[in-house]
């Protein structure tokens, strides 16, 4: 997993709530469990006019001119800001996977489902709460700047908008710092990997009938 400390990008305003998982990564594309190869589909029954099917070449699909993401100035956007209860519905790990891949670092919201905000963590996005004014002020700048870019720093958790205002959020210190250190659930633990070793060499000694 990517380590976060500071991200820079282009913010896309979704302008809507309720956002659910089947929205951002249709059930159809969840045969793969790679992890990679979402982005295409990302958002898909948005993104595109046809019905999207699993391993179709995305290129050559027509374009919703009218979603967020196919607008010229948000096309390489990193930064995602939602409405409320963004990720709801199904639990599948497949949407921050589609929003990893396609290159989101950081996604805004004034709240989340909770195993879609668990997960953002364990694939390395940053789920950022704000309020409700706080969300409106940034949709404002993503609408409004020419340059509709946000800076976002971990280590002092806050967002700097075009303006220079900073806003503050909240982050439970055990997932900042997993975030910081680049750590998946994994990666936790291969850093126990030692005692587990000797834990295991220890059992074998105690207990040589199991």
């Amino acid at each position: 997993m990517r380590a976060f400390t500071q991200h820079k990008g282009i913010v896309a305003p979704m302008d809507r709530s309720n956002v659910d998982t089947d929205m951002i990564i249709p059930k159809q594309f969840l045969k793969s469990i790679k992890r990679t190869g979402f982005g295409p589909n990302l958002f898909d029954e948005l993104r595109y006019l046809d019905e999207g099917k699993p391993d179709q070449d995305c290129s050559q699909r027509p374009l919703n001119p009218d979603f967020v993401l196919n607008q010229p100035r948000y096309q390489r956007a990193s930064v995602l800001l939602a409405r409320r209860n963004f990720g709801c519905g199904s639990s599948r790990e497949h949407a921050p996977w589609a929003l990893e891949d396609f290159g989101f670092r950081v996604i805004i919201a004034p709240s989340f489902a909770d195993i879609f905000y668990n997960n953002c963590f364990k694939n390395g996005i940053l789920p950022i709460k704000v309020s409700a004014d706080e969300r409106d002020a940034l949709l404002a700048d993503a609408a409004d700047s020419e340059n509709p870019e946000l800076s976002i720093d971990l280590v002092s958790q806050t967002i700097s908008r075009p303006n220079g205002v900073e806003i503050s959020f909240e982050i439970d210190p055990f997932r900042k710092q997993c975030l910081l250190d680049g750590l998946d659930d994994i990666g936790l633990t291969f850093e126990k990997e030692t005692s587990i070793s000797q834990f295991e060499a220890g059992r074998k000694t105690d207990m040589p009938w199991l």
